[in-house]
């Protein structure tokens, strides 16, 4: 990773200190992961990361990348998605605002949407129920605009 990076990623500091706390070690490999993880824009698979990462560095495994992407979902860098395709996808975590899912049933095209009227109906039922909501996750699954047009 680049120094500037290293001294301006907040996103470093809280995985390196992670790292440490679990006494494991900050390796060129995640370094590496990271930064590919960080640059990349929207959701991305383990398969897709995993030939980001080969790209700029040949010894980098699978496993690695893998397991670096759990590591990455327990420090709050990442979060985990799964569409319903077989795949998990992860999204940057970290200082991202919350947004809830679109999900095209045909083509797997995916929309990010927030809706303050949803949010504020799910704090009221959770109120009139006595629950404390600490996170969650909305998908809708669908038929994106293009599909519905070709019939699909």
């Amino acid at each position: 990773m680049r120094n500037s990076i290293k001294e301006k990623s907040r996103e470093y500091e809280v995985f390196s200190r992670y790292l440490k706390e679990k006494d494991l070690k900050l390796t060129a490999q995640r370094e590496l992961i990271l930064e590919v993880f960080l640059a990349h824009r929207g959701h991305v698979s383990a398969e897709e990361l995993y030939q980001k990462a080969k790209e700029k560095q040949t010894n980098v495994g699978f496993a690695t990348v893998y397991r670096t992407l759990k590591h990455m979902t327990q420090c709050g860098l990442a979060r985990e998605l799964d569409f319903g395709d077989g795949r998990i996808q992860y999204e940057p975590e970290l200082d991202r605002k919350h947004h809830d899912h679109m999900i095209c049933t045909n083509c797997g095209i995916y929309i990010e949407f927030l809706n303050p009227q949803i949010e504020e109906l799910q704090e009221q039922v959770s109120r009139k129920h006595g629950f404390k909501i600490t996170s969650h996750r909305m998908q809708l699954y669908g038929l994106c605009q293009k599909c519905q047009k070709n019939g699909k």
